[in-house]
């Protein structure tokens, strides 16, 4: 059983969650940006499906990664330096997002409605949400979309029209975070393809105490206003 969130109510605490299914916290009805943020600064996070309530969850484990842990496979090393792309921040936040939310093989449905579109689509305007874009001949091809709360940056999905467009996009984020010193990007759950470059399961126990360290905690990021990386940011890959 698992309580009902009104309006004004505060989040239980993040270990009451569910076992089965893991991390299932409460629901309600209100979705509003602030309630996001104040969601993600207590680990908590939304995920449902179009006409059911607002589920919040916070599974344990929890899948992060560690900037300075990146796996930077040979050959996305290699698509990075062929400069057949660019890359870009925060100029189509809303198209990213629908992009995220187009249907997949894998997937039935998307949790990505119109009411999540909309708050963090606030949030992107407040300074809080930001995308990161890959672009080939001006035309949108891969990206991904997250909140940056302190040196926490947390990922909220990726899309690819192209090979490893998306990759490139988490490559070049994943080198600008190390420069702006954040020290943690929450990826929520376990998937190879996240195991694959970096991210591993911690407790949740864990994780919130690093999350209550880090989320108020200044990094060197801009605190408002649409990011731009640095040219150069991909030296700090290859050594030059």
């Amino acid at each position: 059983m698992i309580g009902w969130l009104n309006p004004g109510d505060p989040f239980p605490a993040a270990e009451t969650a569910l076992i089965d299914p893991n991390g299932l916290l409460c629901a309600g009805l209100e979705l509003t940006p602030a309630l996001v943020l104040a969601a993600y600064e207590r680990g908590i996070f939304p995920w449902y499906s179009e006409g059911q309530p607002v589920l919040w969850w916070s599974p344990d484990p929890r899948m992060v990664l560690s900037p300075h842990d990146f796996n930077l496979h040979r050959s996305l090393r290699k698509t990075l330096k062929s400069a057949r792309y660019e890359v870009r921040t925060d100029t189509r936040f809303e198209a990213v997002m629908r992009a995220c939310a187009e249907p997949r093989p894998d997937q039935d449905g998307t949790w990505i409605s119109e009411a999540i579109i909309d708050a963090y689509g606030a949030l992107h305007r407040a300074g809080f949400a930001h995308s990161v874009e890959t672009w080939i001949d001006g035309e949108l091809v891969g990206g991904l979309y997250g909140i940056a709360l302190g040196r926490v940056f947390f990922g909220e999905s990726m899309f690819m029209r192209r090979t490893d467009a998306s990759k490139i996009a988490f490559a070049h984020l994943i080198a600008q975070l190390r420069r702006w010193q954040f020290e943690l990007v929450d990826c929520q759950q376990k998937t190879d393809h996240l195991a694959s470059l970096g991210a591993a399961p911690i407790s949740r126990a864990d994780f919130l105490r690093r999350l209550a360290r880090l989320v108020h905690s200044d990094a060197v990021a801009p605190r408002s206003g649409a990011w731009q990386f640095d040219r150069d940011v991909l030296d700090d890959f290859f050594g030059t």
